[in-house]
């Protein structure tokens, strides 16, 4: 029989009987008089879990197909909205159409339909357009609509300010109790940076923009409580941390937190919007609370639009000045954040470049509007779009490569290699355009633009995780954790399979639920630094109890056992096997189960922290209509050691794709004399379709030689809409200065309308 090569990570060898061993306990499962218990066995201390040489890997590092597929794409997956419970009422909120308005709610017309079981004013006061201010549920969502539409409602309409301009107005009302500005956050000596932008080569004084953003996550925001009146509940929700709802639900209810339970089976997406239980969760908690009954309660789109979180906007005044040679000698910025109620976000400018003499100074400006979240890469994409502005147009001023010039300014060699990278993919170096834009000529002219990125990525501690072995060989690996719809399924599958060398079909995966080992949320790209350390210390933890279980019946040191293509064997002796089914088969009844944890140590050799991202664009510009497409994208990214390459390479065509959208149509309107959002739907809120989407191309920096995980799903979003914007100038001159890029700033900056 020939020998088979052994994978996972790679172990010590058995030293001589005479030698003194380190040795650990690790707890694992045995039948004692057929009651199984948890008990400790001592195993060799090695150096801890590894993720081994990238070329031994069977699993990891390879393009992985998702686990769930197959669920989704036959209509099996079971959604938030899904969920049907015995007795269930549907609940419907009502939010206020008014910036900022007194209200008056008389629920008895809505009580008295048939099919209504309850109508209850949530707010009398509001200060921002869309708080929900009355819960109605009714036995049908029809019976919730009618008892909606029967709500006595008087409003008393009060002074708002939605946007920039009504917010700092002389005489303006205050959005909140100190004024509608938070305190500036200054960094740096202005009159440094002032003399040094003052006697640059190349100088600019320009103000760039990006607007509201929505989320506009597939799934709305939603729950289902499943509360009945006794000493348990169990809330279906669509969120990003499995575990932080759970305190919350316990409070509203008057339980205990491990009275209640968190469900997440499969959700669709979140984006940065769904953390904690928010008013729609209260809402409902509050409504089963009263009737005692399983409430359902989702959010219909509109509402979503207005209370469900947004991607703050920003205005960023800048004077900047370049040397003769492309050095950023000085940058002043000052930066506005439009946040809502809430503070907003922006990464500090210059962002990534470097520059002799800084000062920048952020202030929030509020307005009566649903508080700004997270959303992937949090203040990072507002700061980009400017900056890598700047980085062009001074560039444009001395003539110079805008490859040359971003080298010229990044002090991290890595973002050389990979603009370098992208340019090549893009065909820059053909390009004409290189020092200069393009003709305004009355035809199509074709552009190029770059944009880089940075983020951390890294993980931290809360996540724990159990692996059980059962006799009939099958492997379950379980961890409360979520799956947002970006992989966690097969992430989780695919360490442990490759830990005892398995296919991915060989384990299952059990999470999204808080009665399992506990994990932290899924946000800031740190679910892979975060999860993948605790899976893989349990399959460590599991392969070290099993290796020890079967090392007298293959007569070997546990040391050497090996596990691989489903076969386990000694690799003193690799001819002498056991098929997986077989070495499964000599468990005890309870089979065998290990637990792991992120711990900071023994996490260290198998997390990393930072990533760098390069991305350019190629867009071809009507100059006599304004339209612009977009022909194609290429975007790098590094992450130390990809788990899945393919979920890698997919987090990377989504996040450009966000940005192509962001950059040409997304742009949250609101009326500021009606107080209306107009545009609180999928069909007036623009988004990118699939005949927008262009030629994608995809890269991993497999010149990253860290092998450790590193989070990327949030700077896969940050430059492109910068890279588009910087290619729409390349192509013809026409530099739109607050984004979307609509064909009328198009125009409008090519001089061809005022």
């Amino acid at each position: 029989m020939s020998s088979i090569e052994p994978t996972g990570a790679p172990r010590q060898d058995a030293k001589a009987q005479d030698k003194p061993r380190k040795t650990r306990k690790i707890k694992t499962t045995k039948d004692v008089n057929g009651v199984p218990q948890e008990i400790e066995i001592e195993v060799e201390d090695v150096d801890g879990p590894r993720w081994g040489e990238r070329k031994e890997l069977k699993l990891l590092n390879t393009e992985l197909r998702r686990v769930d597929g197959p669920v989704k794409v036959t209509g099996r997956a079971r959604f938030t909205h899904d969920v049907r419970l015995p007795g269930m009422v549907y609940a419907r909120l009502l939010c206020c159409p008014y910036p900022s308005a007194e209200v008056e709610i008389d629920v008895k017309a809505a009580l008295a339909l048939p099919g209504v079981e309850a109508a209850i004013v949530l707010e009398t006061k509001t200060r921002f357009l869309g708080q929900p201010i009355a819960v109605v549920a009714g036995r049908t969502s029809d019976h919730a609509d009618d008892a909606l539409r029967a709500l006595k409602v008087v409003y008393k309409p009060l002074p708002w300010a939605v946007d920039r301009a009504q917010a700092l107005a002389e005489g303006a009302p205050n959005v909140r109790k100190n004024g509608n500005q938070g305190k500036p956050g200054q960094n740096g000596d202005r009159a440094e940076a002032e003399a040094a932008v003052a006697g640059a080569a190349a100088k600019l004084e320009a103000t760039y923009g990006v607007p509201v953003q929505h989320h506009a996550s597939l799934e709305t925001h939603g729950v289902v409580v499943d509360y009945t009146g006794g000493e348990e509940a169990t809330v279906y929700i669509s969120t990003q941390s499995t575990f932080a709802a759970v305190e919350q639900v316990a409070e509203l209810l008057g339980l205990k937190a491990n009275q209640v339970t968190c469900v997440v089976e499969y959700m669709g997406g979140g984006f940065g919007s769904k953390f904690g239980l928010g008013s729609e969760g209260a809402a409902a908690c509050r409504v089963a609370k009263e009737l005692k009954k399983p409430v359902h309660l989702m959010l219909r789109r509109p509402d979503e639009f207005v209370m469900g979180g947004n991607r703050s906007g920003n205005r960023v005044k800048y004077k900047a000045g370049m040397d003769k040679d492309g050095a950023l000698v000085g940058l002043v910025a000052e930066a506005e954040r439009f946040g809502g109620l809430g503070d907003g976000a922006m990464a500090r400018p210059p962002y990534i470049y470097s520059a002799g003499k800084t000062y920048s100074e952020v202030v929030a400006v509020y307005t009566n509007t649903d508080s700004s979240r997270a959303m992937r890469a949090p203040g990072h994409p507002q700061s980009s779009f400017g900056m890598e502005a700047v980085i062009d147009e001074l560039a444009y001023q001395l003539g110079l490569d805008l490859l040359d010039v971003r080298k010229k300014n990044l002090r991290d060699k890595v973002y050389h290699r990979q603009l370098e990278r992208v340019a090549r993919e893009i065909g820059w170096f053909e390009h004409p355009h290189r020092t200069k834009p393009g003709p305004n000529s009355g035809g199509k002219e074709t552009g190029i633009g770059f944009g880089i990125s940075t983020w951390g990525g890294g993980g931290s501690g809360g996540t724990e995780c159990d692996v059980q072995i059962a006799g009939d060989g099958s492997v379950t690996v379980s961890v409360g954790t979520q799956d947002l719809g970006t992989g966690s399924r097969t992430l989780v599958t695919a360490i442990v399979a490759e830990e005892f060398g398995l296919a991915l079909g060989d384990v299952v995966a059990r999470i999204g639920n808080s009665r399992l080992p506990s994990a932290t949320g899924s946000g800031g790209s740190t679910t892979t630094g975060s999860l993948s350390p605790a899976v893989k210390d349990a399959a460590w933890n599991a392969r070290e109890a099993f290796s020890a279980h079967l090392a007298p019946l293959l007569k070997t040191d546990p040391a050497l056992v090996r596990f691989a293509g489903g076969k386990v064997f000694s690799q003193a002796n690799p001819n002498v096997t056991m098929t997986w089914k077989q070495a499964s088969g000599t468990l005890p009844n309870a089979g065998l189960s290990a637990h792991g944890k992120w711990d900071k140590d023994r996490a260290a050799a198998l997390m990393g922290n930072g990533v760098h991202g390069a991305q350019a664009a190629k867009v071809e510009v009507d100059t006599l209509t304004g339209r612009v497409r977009v022909l194609a994208m290429v975007g790098i990214q590094d992450c130390g050691l990809p788990i899945n390459r393919l979920a890698v390479k997919s987090q990377l065509n989504g996040g450009m794709i966000q940005a192509l959208s962001y950059a040409l149509f997304e742009e949250r309107v609101i009326d500021p004399v009606l107080g209306i959002a107009l545009n609180a739907n999928f069909e007036d809120y623009k988004l990118a379709g699939p005949s927008e989407i262009p030629e994608m191309t995809a890269l991993i920096d497999d010149d990253d030689p860290r092998n450790a995980v590193i989070g990327m799903a949030e700077p896969a979003v940050v430059p492109g809409h910068s890279a588009i914007a910087n290619a729409v100038h390349n192509a013809c001159g026409a530099r739109v200065r607050d984004l979307p890029l609509t064909p009328d700033k198009v125009l409008a900056a090519l001089g061809r309308i005022a």
